[in-house]
């Protein structure tokens, strides 16, 4: 594409200079550009427990604040919403679906579970609640990224077996993105977790953040281009 501005037709230098750095901008690596046409931002909504929510942390340490702060140094307009409600488990999270999706987010992020698996409850309500949230979501026509969790040692290998399977089995049923492992590089590591041994600092948050980062701008690219496109 050729493009020619004439200074001695209405141009000026420094027009032309701000168009000359815009120009610049759009084709360096690393820059997003937000969609085209895009007046608001992209709505997301942070879906969880205490992990979520940023138990023990500072508003601006949570994962929804770090998360959006990341996106927005990607180039992204976006809101992350902070649904999570500490001790939540997923029978939690079903009574209160519907409330929190008012008003209506553009995505979903999907992190529950833990709780149950804490409390050794039996895999198959997870499973069941899971599958009814990810059913009604679906239902809305709001796109989800489900994280995974994985239940602890101590209730022995066939629980942990049907608990870490209810993730993959659900992402494959309802053709949504998975991460597999909410706190991937930071369950078990002390640097990165409170004292309680569970909960992540802010620098464990950052951590999850930096790994979940790339699947969640997937998310909200396609968000981003199905509003570009006017649907």
């Amino acid at each position: 594409m050729n493009l020619k501005f004439s200074l001695t037709s209405g141009w000026t230098a420094k027009a032309a200079l701000c168009l000359t750095m815009i120009f610049s901008c759009m084709a360096s690596p690393g820059i997003t550009v937000p969609a085209a046409g895009q007046t608001r931002p992209t709505t997301i909504l942070a879906f969880g427990d205490s992990l979520t929510a940023g138990y023990g942390l500072k508003t601006n340490e949570s994962f929804p604040a770090q998360l959006q702060m990341a996106l927005e140094a990607k180039g992204h307009k976006v809101n992350v919403v902070n649904a999570g409600v500490s001790g939540d488990t997923t029978s939690d999270g079903l009574a209160r679906l519907d409330w929190a999706l008012d008003p209506k987010p553009d995505a979903v992020i999907m992190e529950l579970g833990a709780n149950d698996a804490l409390r050794g409850i039996d895999p198959k309500v997870p499973r069941a609640n899971l599958d009814s949230m990810l059913a009604a979501l679906k239902a809305k026509g709001l796109p989800v990224l489900l994280t995974g969790m994985k239940a602890p040692n101590n209730w022995g290998a066939d629980y942990a077996k049907n608990f870490d399977a209810i993730y993959p089995d659900l992402a494959s049923k309802y053709g949504v993105p998975l991460y597999p492992f909410f706190l991937d590089g930071v369950a078990l590591d002390r640097s990165f977790t409170q004292p309680d041994g569970l909960h992540p600092t802010a620098a464990g948050v950052a951590e999850i953040v930096k790994r979940i980062l790339p699947v969640v701008e997937t998310l909200v690219q396609n968000v981003e281009h199905k509003e570009a496109l006017g649907k």
